[in-house]
């Protein structure tokens, strides 16, 4: 799918939607199961994402088109969509206490996700794709969960706002998306020192080895291009099998403008790939 606004192929009628509660770190949290293909096949793959919109807002839904096709693309592959607390309820690492808790509860809940625990891989776009990244910093510090993989998709990894598609894209609707940026880092990191925290900002972690392949998507015109093709060549730097693609320019007229872009643009090729590969070197079961 390379053109950003093509049409979307028609969703198969196998495919299932089911809502159930995960455990965070403090609680219960909303999520919902995707699934497609055989109702009674245990799938070897899960892959848990985390939804956009600023670590503020944001919510299940605004991702569900895209996980839908995600799903529908991979019917070998469960798709575990997690909310988190919001930074409006308490600011970091409220969200990532979350994120990991959720990846550990899933390890415990193979029957109830029909996921037979081999591969587990995290994932997330734009705030999302920022807990996933962390997630595989902290499975890795704390002795797990093993992941196979890790998906950012258009990931906000600096909270300092340095780079340059961040300071140079000056079309008056990326302006906005920036600013937008900027404001939910203040409500995420009120407290500046967390700002350089690597669970806050990865970009800025200098322990980057031994960590899960990645897979990094960037677009052209998105103020956070620059923080993910930075964070790609860093990973790569220390070793870590990492694909980096920047899409194709599509429509970001706001920050949940990036839900959309994931959908239409070449994203879910390139995931299909990626899981594909991952698959042909499978590891061990989650840890």
């Amino acid at each position: 799918m390379n053109n950003p606004v093509e049409a979307l192929p028609t969703l198969s009628d196998q495919l299932k939607i089911r809502s159930l509660e995960v455990k965070g770190a403090e609680g219960p949290l909303a999520a919902r199961l995707y699934t497609s293909g055989d109702a009674g096949a245990k799938r070897d793959m899960l892959l848990v994402f985390f939804h956009a919109g600023g670590f503020v807002g944001g919510d299940l839904e605004d991702a569900d088109m895209f996980l839908r096709h995600l799903a529908d693309d991979s019917q070998h592959v469960a798709v575990l969509a997690s909310a988190y607390t919001l930074a409006t309820e308490k600011p970091f690492p409220a969200a990532v206490e979350d994120a990991h808790a959720v990846l550990l509860w899933a390890k415990k809940n193979k029957a109830k996700l029909g996921w037979s625990g081999k591969q587990l891989l995290v994932a997330g776009i734009e705030a999302g794709a920022n807990l996933a990244a962390v997630c595989a910093l902290m499975a890795r510090d704390r002795g797990g969960p093993l992941l196979a993989g890790q998906i950012l998709v258009m990931p906000m990894l600096d909270p300092g706002l340095t780079t340059c598609s961040m300071r140079e894209l000056q079309a008056p609707e990326l302006l906005d998306v920036a600013d937008a940026c900027a404001k939910a880092y203040r409500g995420y990191l009120p407290n500046a020192a967390d700002r350089t925290h690597p669970y806050a900002s990865p970009l800025q972690s200098s322990r980057l080895k031994n960590l899960p392949p990645a897979l990094i998507l960037s677009t052209e015109d998105d103020p956070l291009r620059d923080e993910a093709e930075q964070y790609g060549a860093k990973l790569i730097s220390c070793g870590v099998k990492t694909t980096v693609r920047r899409m194709q320019p599509a429509p970001l007229n706001d920050v949940g403008a990036r839900n959309e872009c994931a959908c239409r643009c070449q994203a879910l090729g390139e995931i299909a790939s990626f899981i594909a590969g991952l698959e042909r070197s499978e590891t061990p079961p989650a840890a």
